[in-house]
Protein backbone atom coordinates (compact mmCIF):
# COMPACT_ATOMS: atom_id res chain seq x y z
CA UNK A 1 0.00 0.00 0.00
CA UNK A 2 1.27 3.75 -0.39
CA UNK A 3 2.08 5.96 2.52
CA UNK A 4 -0.08 6.83 4.98
CA UNK A 5 -2.21 10.58 5.07
CA UNK A 6 0.28 13.35 6.08
CA UNK A 7 -2.43 14.51 8.70
CA UNK A 8 -1.92 11.26 10.77
CA UNK A 9 -0.29 11.64 13.76
CA UNK A 10 3.32 11.60 14.65
CA UNK A 11 3.03 8.28 17.34
CA UNK A 12 0.72 6.39 15.22
CA UNK A 13 1.30 6.74 11.73
CA UNK A 14 2.47 4.03 9.65
CA UNK A 15 3.34 2.12 6.94
CA UNK A 16 2.47 -1.26 5.92
CA UNK A 17 5.24 -3.70 4.36
CA UNK A 18 5.02 -4.97 1.40
CA UNK A 19 8.25 -7.29 1.40
CA UNK A 20 10.21 -8.10 4.36
CA UNK A 21 13.80 -5.87 5.24
CA UNK A 22 16.81 -6.78 3.39
CA UNK A 23 19.10 -9.43 4.66
CA UNK A 24 22.07 -8.55 7.24
CA UNK A 25 24.63 -9.36 3.50
CA UNK A 26 23.09 -6.80 1.32
CA UNK A 27 24.54 -3.63 0.16
CA UNK A 28 24.08 -0.36 1.57
CA UNK A 29 23.28 0.72 -2.51
CA UNK A 30 21.04 -1.44 -2.46
CA UNK A 31 19.46 -1.03 1.00
CA UNK A 32 18.09 2.08 -0.44
CA UNK A 33 16.16 0.07 -3.80
CA UNK A 34 12.42 -0.42 -3.52
CA UNK A 35 12.11 -3.99 -2.18
CA UNK A 36 8.52 -3.88 -3.26
CA UNK A 37 6.21 -1.71 -4.39
CA UNK A 38 7.33 1.30 -6.51
CA UNK A 39 7.16 3.36 -3.03
CA UNK A 40 8.44 1.33 -0.63
CA UNK A 41 12.00 1.70 0.72
CA UNK A 42 13.64 0.45 3.82
CA UNK A 43 17.07 0.80 5.68
CA UNK A 44 19.25 -2.15 6.80
CA UNK A 45 19.43 -1.83 9.90
CA UNK A 46 20.51 -5.52 11.56
CA UNK A 47 22.73 -5.55 14.65
CA UNK A 48 21.76 -2.25 16.07
CA UNK A 49 20.45 -4.15 19.03
CA UNK A 50 24.08 -5.23 19.47
CA UNK A 51 25.89 -2.01 18.75
CA UNK A 52 23.66 0.84 18.99
CA UNK A 53 22.90 2.40 15.79
CA UNK A 54 24.91 1.98 12.88
CA UNK A 55 25.53 5.74 10.68
CA UNK A 56 26.45 3.57 7.81
CA UNK A 57 23.05 2.40 7.37
CA UNK A 58 21.44 5.98 6.74
CA UNK A 59 24.74 7.77 4.95
CA UNK A 60 22.91 7.18 1.74
CA UNK A 61 19.97 9.24 3.19
CA UNK A 62 22.17 11.92 4.65
CA UNK A 63 23.57 12.35 1.54
CA UNK A 64 19.91 13.08 -0.67
CA UNK A 65 19.80 16.01 2.10
CA UNK A 66 19.95 18.52 -0.54
CA UNK A 67 17.40 17.24 -2.70
CA UNK A 68 13.19 16.98 -1.51
CA UNK A 69 12.10 13.35 -0.27
CA UNK A 70 10.19 12.05 -2.85
CA UNK A 71 10.40 9.32 -5.32
CA UNK A 72 8.12 11.01 -7.99
CA UNK A 73 8.79 14.47 -8.43
CA UNK A 74 5.38 15.09 -9.37
CA UNK A 75 4.14 14.35 -6.08
CA UNK A 76 3.90 17.23 -3.40
CA UNK A 77 5.71 17.15 -0.31
CA UNK A 78 2.87 17.60 2.78
CA UNK A 79 4.32 19.46 5.47
CA UNK A 80 2.19 19.63 8.74
CA UNK A 81 2.49 22.52 11.29
CA UNK A 82 1.92 23.96 14.61
CA UNK A 83 2.65 26.08 16.93
CA UNK A 84 2.44 27.14 20.81
CA UNK A 85 2.53 30.57 21.16
CA UNK A 86 4.54 30.59 25.19
CA UNK A 87 5.18 34.23 25.54
CA UNK A 88 5.00 37.86 24.01
CA UNK A 89 7.39 39.76 25.17
CA UNK A 90 6.74 42.95 23.98
CA UNK A 91 4.46 45.20 21.87
CA UNK A 92 6.08 48.39 20.18
CA UNK A 93 3.19 50.69 19.18
CA UNK A 94 5.68 53.35 17.70
CA UNK A 95 7.52 50.42 15.37
CA UNK A 96 3.90 48.56 15.11
CA UNK A 97 5.83 45.71 15.65
CA UNK A 98 5.19 42.53 18.38
CA UNK A 99 8.15 40.87 19.78
CA UNK A 100 6.84 36.94 20.82
CA UNK A 101 8.19 33.72 21.22
CA UNK A 102 6.51 30.35 20.24
CA UNK A 103 7.64 26.63 19.61
CA UNK A 104 7.34 25.62 15.89
CA UNK A 105 6.53 22.05 15.02
CA UNK A 106 6.64 20.70 11.56
CA UNK A 107 5.78 17.07 10.72
CA UNK A 108 6.51 15.80 7.27
CA UNK A 109 7.02 12.47 5.20
CA UNK A 110 10.67 11.00 4.00
CA UNK A 111 10.35 7.88 2.31
CA UNK A 112 14.04 7.17 2.15
CA UNK A 113 13.50 6.58 5.87
CA UNK A 114 12.45 3.68 6.98
CA UNK A 115 12.84 0.78 8.73
CA UNK A 116 11.76 -2.86 10.38
CA UNK A 117 11.09 -2.19 13.88
CA UNK A 118 11.42 -6.00 14.31
CA UNK A 119 14.87 -6.23 12.35
CA UNK A 120 16.34 -3.46 14.37
CA UNK A 121 16.49 -4.00 17.93
CA UNK A 122 12.67 -2.82 18.73
CA UNK A 123 14.02 0.69 17.43
CA UNK A 124 10.71 2.83 16.37
CA UNK A 125 12.36 6.06 16.68
CA UNK A 126 15.72 7.71 16.47
CA UNK A 127 16.61 11.43 16.74
CA UNK A 128 18.89 12.70 13.95
CA UNK A 129 20.80 16.22 13.80
CA UNK A 130 19.27 18.44 11.29
CA UNK A 131 22.29 19.03 9.65
CA UNK A 132 21.94 15.56 8.05
CA UNK A 133 18.35 16.05 6.88
CA UNK A 134 16.10 17.93 4.61
CA UNK A 135 13.76 20.63 6.12
CA UNK A 136 11.67 22.40 4.66
CA UNK A 137 11.82 26.38 4.33
CA UNK A 138 8.95 27.08 5.81
CA UNK A 139 9.72 31.23 7.43
CA UNK A 140 7.27 33.82 8.76
CA UNK A 141 6.02 36.73 6.33
CA UNK A 142 5.66 38.81 9.23
CA UNK A 143 9.05 38.11 10.45
CA UNK A 144 11.15 41.31 11.03
CA UNK A 145 14.53 40.29 12.28
CA UNK A 146 17.31 38.00 11.71
CA UNK A 147 16.23 34.66 12.81
CA UNK A 148 18.13 33.29 15.45
CA UNK A 149 17.22 29.88 16.18
CA UNK A 150 19.82 27.71 17.37
CA UNK A 151 21.46 25.58 15.22
CA UNK A 152 22.71 21.95 16.35
CA UNK A 153 19.10 21.11 16.80
CA UNK A 154 17.58 17.61 16.84
CA UNK A 155 15.19 15.69 14.62
CA UNK A 156 12.61 12.76 15.49
CA UNK A 157 12.53 9.99 13.11
CA UNK A 158 10.14 7.19 13.27
CA UNK A 159 10.19 3.98 11.86
CA UNK A 160 7.79 5.10 9.40
CA UNK A 161 9.39 7.61 8.09
CA UNK A 162 7.98 10.52 9.54
CA UNK A 163 10.29 13.41 10.86
CA UNK A 164 9.08 15.79 12.82
CA UNK A 165 10.95 19.27 13.57
CA UNK A 166 10.28 21.42 16.72
CA UNK A 167 12.44 24.63 16.93
CA UNK A 168 12.52 27.27 19.54
CA UNK A 169 11.72 30.75 17.56
CA UNK A 170 12.04 34.27 18.87
CA UNK A 171 9.83 36.26 16.60
CA UNK A 172 9.62 39.85 16.21
CA UNK A 173 6.71 40.34 13.02
CA UNK A 174 5.08 43.37 12.21
CA UNK A 175 1.55 44.26 13.33
CA UNK A 176 -1.01 46.53 12.90
CA UNK A 177 -1.68 48.31 15.82
CA UNK A 178 -5.28 50.24 16.99
CA UNK A 179 -4.30 52.07 20.09
CA UNK A 180 -7.14 53.96 20.19
CA UNK A 181 -8.53 52.35 23.22
CA UNK A 182 -5.28 51.70 25.26
CA UNK A 183 -4.50 50.62 27.97
CA UNK A 184 -8.30 48.49 27.06
CA UNK A 185 -7.01 47.78 23.67
CA UNK A 186 -6.81 44.66 22.09
CA UNK A 187 -4.62 43.57 19.18
CA UNK A 188 -5.26 40.94 16.06
CA UNK A 189 -1.70 40.27 14.99
CA UNK A 190 -1.22 37.58 12.22
CA UNK A 191 1.49 34.98 11.61
CA UNK A 192 1.18 33.74 8.14
CA UNK A 193 3.53 30.64 7.45
CA UNK A 194 4.93 29.58 3.84
CA UNK A 195 7.90 28.54 1.61
CA UNK A 196 10.26 30.30 0.02
CA UNK A 197 10.80 28.13 -3.07
CA UNK A 198 8.08 25.67 -2.62
CA UNK A 199 5.32 25.80 -4.99
CA UNK A 200 1.92 24.05 -4.17
CA UNK A 201 2.80 21.43 -7.08
CA UNK A 202 6.00 20.70 -4.90
CA UNK A 203 4.93 21.59 -1.30
CA UNK A 204 1.23 21.42 0.46
CA UNK A 205 0.83 23.01 3.76
CA UNK A 206 -1.31 21.46 6.46
CA UNK A 207 -2.61 21.53 10.37
CA UNK A 208 -0.74 19.19 12.72
CA UNK A 209 -3.62 19.47 15.23
CA UNK A 210 -6.89 21.44 15.28
CA UNK A 211 -6.04 25.66 15.73
CA UNK A 212 -8.37 25.52 18.82
CA UNK A 213 -5.87 22.82 20.55
CA UNK A 214 -3.01 25.67 19.53
CA UNK A 215 -5.10 28.40 21.11
CA UNK A 216 -5.65 26.60 24.37
CA UNK A 217 -2.58 24.88 24.81
CA UNK A 218 -0.84 28.44 23.90
CA UNK A 219 -3.53 29.92 26.34
CA UNK A 220 -2.53 27.69 29.55
CA UNK A 221 1.77 28.07 28.77
CA UNK A 222 0.80 32.06 29.00
CA UNK A 223 -1.43 31.96 31.70
CA UNK A 224 -0.47 34.97 34.53
CA UNK A 225 3.08 36.18 32.16
CA UNK A 226 3.65 39.94 30.57
CA UNK A 227 1.48 42.67 29.78
CA UNK A 228 -0.14 40.70 27.39
CA UNK A 229 -3.38 37.94 27.93
CA UNK A 230 -3.53 35.97 24.87
CA UNK A 231 -7.47 35.59 23.45
CA UNK A 232 -8.09 33.16 21.39
CA UNK A 233 -6.13 32.13 17.59
CA UNK A 234 -7.60 31.26 14.23
CA UNK A 235 -6.07 29.80 11.15
CA UNK A 236 -7.36 30.61 7.57
CA UNK A 237 -5.71 28.81 4.24
CA UNK A 238 -4.89 30.91 1.59
CA UNK A 239 -3.16 30.66 -1.96
CA UNK A 240 -0.93 33.48 -2.55
CA UNK A 241 0.12 34.58 -6.19
CA UNK A 242 3.47 35.91 -7.31
CA UNK A 243 3.74 36.09 -10.84
CA UNK A 244 2.58 32.75 -12.35
CA UNK A 245 4.07 30.79 -9.05
CA UNK A 246 0.80 29.98 -6.50
CA UNK A 247 2.59 29.04 -2.64
CA UNK A 248 0.72 27.97 -0.02
CA UNK A 249 0.33 29.89 3.34
CA UNK A 250 -1.77 29.17 6.62
CA UNK A 251 -2.65 32.58 8.27
CA UNK A 252 -2.90 32.56 12.05
CA UNK A 253 -4.76 35.34 13.53
CA UNK A 254 -3.64 36.20 17.04
CA UNK A 255 -5.83 37.85 19.32
CA UNK A 256 -4.12 39.77 22.47
CA UNK A 257 -4.88 41.81 25.10
CA UNK A 258 -3.46 44.03 27.26
CA UNK A 259 -3.75 44.07 30.87
CA UNK A 260 -4.59 47.72 31.94
CA UNK A 261 -3.97 47.38 35.86
CA UNK A 262 -0.32 49.13 36.01
CA UNK A 263 -1.80 51.76 33.69
CA UNK A 264 -5.22 52.45 35.55
CA UNK A 265 -3.48 52.77 38.76
CA UNK A 266 -0.33 54.84 37.68
CA UNK A 267 -2.27 57.01 35.11
CA UNK A 268 -5.98 57.40 35.54
CA UNK A 269 -6.44 57.38 38.97
CA UNK A 270 -4.03 59.91 39.99
CA UNK A 271 -5.32 61.89 37.08
CA UNK A 272 -8.95 61.45 37.99
CA UNK A 273 -7.61 62.58 41.99
CA UNK A 274 -6.54 65.90 40.71
CA UNK A 275 -9.58 66.70 38.76
CA UNK A 276 -11.88 65.54 41.72
CA UNK A 277 -10.06 68.20 44.33
CA UNK A 278 -9.97 70.59 41.34
CA UNK A 279 -14.06 70.15 41.24
CA UNK A 280 -14.37 70.19 45.13
CA UNK A 281 -12.94 73.71 44.98
CA UNK A 282 -15.76 75.83 43.38
CA UNK A 283 -16.82 74.91 47.01
CA UNK A 284 -14.85 77.84 48.32
CA UNK A 285 -16.29 81.36 47.92
CA UNK A 286 -16.36 83.08 44.41
CA UNK A 287 -15.03 86.25 46.15
CA UNK A 288 -12.34 84.58 47.96
CA UNK A 289 -8.41 85.55 47.27
CA UNK A 290 -6.91 82.17 47.72
CA UNK A 291 -9.33 80.39 44.74
CA UNK A 292 -7.11 81.05 42.34
CA UNK A 293 -4.06 80.36 43.44
CA UNK A 294 -5.75 76.99 44.55
CA UNK A 295 -6.17 76.26 41.23
CA UNK A 296 -3.42 77.31 39.66
CA UNK A 297 -1.10 75.14 41.87
CA UNK A 298 -3.37 72.29 40.67
CA UNK A 299 -3.10 72.69 37.11
CA UNK A 300 0.81 73.05 37.75
CA UNK A 301 0.86 69.97 39.12
CA UNK A 302 -1.31 68.12 36.50
CA UNK A 303 1.63 69.64 34.62
CA UNK A 304 3.84 68.17 36.38
CA UNK A 305 1.84 64.35 36.66
CA UNK A 306 1.49 64.37 32.72
CA UNK A 307 5.38 64.88 32.35
CA UNK A 308 6.48 62.11 34.59
CA UNK A 309 3.88 60.04 33.33
CA UNK A 310 3.89 60.59 29.22
CA UNK A 311 6.68 57.49 29.61
CA UNK A 312 4.02 55.07 29.79
CA UNK A 313 1.78 56.65 27.21
CA UNK A 314 2.07 55.04 23.59
CA UNK A 315 4.73 57.15 21.14
CA UNK A 316 1.78 57.13 18.16
CA UNK A 317 -1.36 57.81 17.01
CA UNK A 318 -3.99 59.66 19.60
CA UNK A 319 -5.59 57.16 22.13
CA UNK A 320 -8.59 57.28 23.84
CA UNK A 321 -6.80 58.14 27.27
CA UNK A 322 -4.46 61.10 25.71
CA UNK A 323 -8.25 62.71 24.89
CA UNK A 324 -9.23 62.26 28.82
CA UNK A 325 -5.91 63.88 29.60
CA UNK A 326 -6.46 67.20 27.55
CA UNK A 327 -9.75 67.45 28.27
CA UNK A 328 -8.81 67.51 32.16
CA UNK A 329 -6.40 69.91 31.51
CA UNK A 330 -8.59 71.88 29.39
CA UNK A 331 -11.28 71.94 32.27
CA UNK A 332 -8.52 72.87 34.44
CA UNK A 333 -7.53 76.13 32.48
CA UNK A 334 -11.02 76.79 32.07
CA UNK A 335 -11.75 76.82 35.96
CA UNK A 336 -8.61 78.81 36.62
CA UNK A 337 -9.76 81.57 33.51
CA UNK A 338 -13.05 81.93 35.36
CA UNK A 339 -11.82 82.23 38.78
CA UNK A 340 -9.37 85.34 37.44
CA UNK A 341 -12.68 85.91 35.38
CA UNK A 342 -15.22 86.60 38.56
CA UNK A 343 -12.46 87.74 40.69
CA UNK A 344 -11.83 90.69 38.17
CA UNK A 345 -16.03 91.29 38.25
CA UNK A 346 -16.48 91.71 41.59
CA UNK A 347 -13.91 93.77 42.20
CA UNK A 348 -15.26 96.06 39.42
CA UNK A 349 -18.79 96.18 40.43
CA UNK A 350 -17.63 97.34 43.66
CA UNK A 351 -16.14 100.46 42.11
CA UNK A 352 -18.26 101.05 38.71
CA UNK A 353 -20.72 98.83 37.74
CA UNK A 354 -20.75 98.32 33.95
CA UNK A 355 -24.28 98.19 32.52
CA UNK A 356 -25.58 94.86 31.78
CA UNK A 357 -26.57 93.95 27.91
CA UNK A 358 -30.55 93.01 27.68
CA UNK A 359 -29.63 89.55 25.91
CA UNK A 360 -27.78 88.61 29.34
CA UNK A 361 -30.43 89.92 31.51
CA UNK A 362 -32.56 87.83 29.84
CA UNK A 363 -30.49 85.23 30.02
CA UNK A 364 -30.30 85.71 33.64
CA UNK A 365 -34.30 85.73 33.85
CA UNK A 366 -34.20 82.02 32.13
CA UNK A 367 -31.76 80.43 34.19
CA UNK A 368 -32.43 82.03 37.62
CA UNK A 369 -35.57 82.77 40.31
CA UNK A 370 -37.81 85.41 39.08
CA UNK A 371 -37.41 86.46 42.61
CA UNK A 372 -33.70 87.01 42.30
CA UNK A 373 -34.11 88.62 38.93
CA UNK A 374 -36.86 90.89 39.40
CA UNK A 375 -36.06 95.00 40.32
CA UNK A 376 -36.47 95.41 44.29
CA UNK A 377 -37.71 99.01 44.72
CA UNK A 378 -36.51 101.00 47.37
CA UNK A 379 -38.65 101.30 50.59
CA UNK A 380 -39.14 103.85 53.14
CA UNK A 381 -37.56 103.38 56.25
CA UNK A 382 -34.54 101.05 55.19
CA UNK A 383 -31.69 102.10 55.89
CA UNK A 384 -29.89 100.50 52.69
CA UNK A 385 -30.10 97.47 49.96
CA UNK A 386 -27.74 94.56 50.70
CA UNK A 387 -27.38 91.78 47.50
CA UNK A 388 -29.21 88.98 47.52
CA UNK A 389 -27.87 85.61 48.65
CA UNK A 390 -26.58 83.90 45.77
CA UNK A 391 -25.32 79.93 46.04
CA UNK A 392 -22.24 78.53 44.93
CA UNK A 393 -21.91 75.01 44.77
CA UNK A 394 -21.19 75.66 48.61
CA UNK A 395 -22.99 77.87 50.83
CA UNK A 396 -22.12 81.62 50.49
CA UNK A 397 -22.73 84.20 52.77
CA UNK A 398 -24.17 87.34 50.68
CA UNK A 399 -21.75 90.61 50.71
CA UNK A 400 -22.95 93.90 50.86
CA UNK A 401 -20.42 95.62 48.39
CA UNK A 402 -22.51 99.28 48.55
CA UNK A 403 -22.76 101.15 51.89
CA UNK A 404 -25.90 102.71 53.29
CA UNK A 405 -28.38 104.54 52.07
CA UNK A 406 -29.45 107.49 53.83
CA UNK A 407 -33.18 107.20 55.02
CA UNK A 408 -35.74 109.93 54.08
CA UNK A 409 -36.48 111.52 57.43
CA UNK A 410 -32.56 112.32 57.23
CA UNK A 411 -32.78 113.59 53.90
CA UNK A 412 -35.14 115.99 54.94
CA UNK A 413 -33.58 117.05 58.40
CA UNK A 414 -30.26 118.01 55.91
CA UNK A 415 -33.05 119.97 53.48
CA UNK A 416 -32.76 118.47 50.27
CA UNK A 417 -35.63 116.36 49.66
CA UNK A 418 -35.07 116.22 46.04
CA UNK A 419 -31.59 115.30 45.25
CA UNK A 420 -31.55 112.71 48.41
CA UNK A 421 -34.81 111.23 46.43
CA UNK A 422 -32.59 111.14 43.10
CA UNK A 423 -29.31 109.81 44.95
CA UNK A 424 -31.29 107.23 46.72
CA UNK A 425 -32.88 105.86 43.13
CA UNK A 426 -29.79 105.93 41.77
CA UNK A 427 -27.72 103.98 44.52
CA UNK A 428 -30.94 101.61 44.48
CA UNK A 429 -30.18 100.97 40.68
CA UNK A 430 -26.80 100.33 41.01
CA UNK A 431 -27.27 98.32 43.85
CA UNK A 432 -29.51 96.07 41.41
CA UNK A 433 -27.04 96.24 38.97
CA UNK A 434 -24.45 94.89 41.37
CA UNK A 435 -26.72 92.02 42.28
CA UNK A 436 -27.00 90.74 38.95
CA UNK A 437 -23.64 91.04 38.17
CA UNK A 438 -22.96 88.52 41.02
CA UNK A 439 -25.97 86.86 40.11
CA UNK A 440 -23.79 85.84 36.57
CA UNK A 441 -21.05 85.37 38.38
CA UNK A 442 -22.50 82.90 40.64
CA UNK A 443 -24.54 81.56 37.31
CA UNK A 444 -20.90 80.30 35.53
CA UNK A 445 -19.44 79.28 38.92
CA UNK A 446 -22.31 76.60 38.74
CA UNK A 447 -22.85 75.81 35.56
CA UNK A 448 -18.73 74.83 35.24
CA UNK A 449 -19.61 72.58 38.23
CA UNK A 450 -21.99 70.96 36.93
CA UNK A 451 -19.73 70.65 33.73
CA UNK A 452 -17.18 69.00 36.30
CA UNK A 453 -19.49 66.79 37.53
CA UNK A 454 -21.18 65.65 33.80
CA UNK A 455 -17.29 64.99 32.72
CA UNK A 456 -16.36 63.08 35.90
CA UNK A 457 -19.38 61.01 36.03
CA UNK A 458 -19.28 59.95 32.57
CA UNK A 459 -15.43 59.19 32.39
CA UNK A 460 -16.03 56.57 35.15
CA UNK A 461 -18.66 55.22 33.33
CA UNK A 462 -16.79 55.20 30.09
CA UNK A 463 -13.82 53.69 32.09
CA UNK A 464 -16.09 50.39 33.68
CA UNK A 465 -17.40 49.76 30.06
CA UNK A 466 -14.15 49.33 28.44
CA UNK A 467 -12.75 47.68 31.38
CA UNK A 468 -15.82 45.08 31.45
CA UNK A 469 -15.77 44.44 27.79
Amino acid sequence: MGRASPSASFSTCCFKKNSPGPSPGTPLTESLLPTGRGDTFTINCSGFDKYGVDPAAFQAVFDRKAFRPVINKSNPTHVNISFTLSAILEVNAQLQLMTSFLWLNLIWYNPFIRWNPEECGGIRKLSIATDNLWIPDIFIKEFMDIDQTPTGLMAYVTSEGYIRYDKPMKVTSICNLDIFYFPFDEQNCTLTFSSFIYTVETLVLGLMKEVQEISNTSQNVMQNKGEWTLLDIHQRKVKMTMGTNQYDEIIFYVAIRRRPNLYVINLLVPSSFLIVIDSLSFYLPAESEIRPPFKMTLLLGYNVFLLMMSNLLPDTGTPLISVYFALCLSLMVLSLLESIFITYLLHLVTTQPPPMPRWLHSLLLHCTSPRKCCPIAPQKGTKGLGLTPAHLPGLKEPMELVGKVPGPQEAELNGFPDSTRTWQEDEARKQHLVSLWVQFSHMMDTLLFRLYLLFTATSIITVIVLWSI
